[in-house]
């Protein structure tokens, strides 16, 4: 008996074509690096974005941390450790305090951009940033992200 094809066996054999051709590239890009991937690698340097999360209500009572008492802190605490440049990004957020009450404030968000290699050196100069402002303005926490990235200037 000859093999008939019909117009629905001949989208399932392509279907199934396309799928197993497109499968490999469909994994390497959902289950590994994407910065693993040729294209990514060519493109930038190993870099670290650590992100700083500040609060700007004082829990004592004090008057809320302005702009610019804000920047103040930055161009002490912060510029001397990070030259290069940085960004400061205003938000809103809110999280739990240590007394349980879901606090609502504006905050500022830092991110600072340093080379892989100087992980390990910029570590404490970014945890003694955490610690002044924790200080200066009553904070419980200030929070912080580290994310490795690629990034090209």
């Amino acid at each position: 008996m000859p093999l008939r094809i019909t117009p629905a066996r001949l989208a399932t054999a392509t279907g199934a074509v396309l799928l197993a051709a497109g499968a490999p590239a469909a994994y390497a890009t959902f289950g590994g690096d994407p910065a693993a991937t040729p294209a990514a690698a060519a493109r930038g340097t190993a870099y670290v974005e650590t992100r700083l999360f500040f609060g700007t209500e004082r829990p004592d009572g004090g008057p809320d941390v302005s702009d610019k008492t804000f920047m103040g802190f930055i161009d002490r605490h912060v510029t001397r450790s990070f030259p290069d440049g940085l960004t400061v990004q205003n938000g809103r957020g809110q999280w739990r305090d240590a007394n349980g009450t879901i606090e609502r404030e504006r905050s500022y968000e830092l991110t600072l951009l340093y080379p892989a290699s100087q992980a390990k050196a910029r570590d404490p100069q970014i945890e003694r940033i955490r610690d002044a402002y924790e200080r200066a303005y009553a904070q419980e926490s200030v929070a912080r992200l580290d994310d490795p990235i690629r990034a090209d200037f």
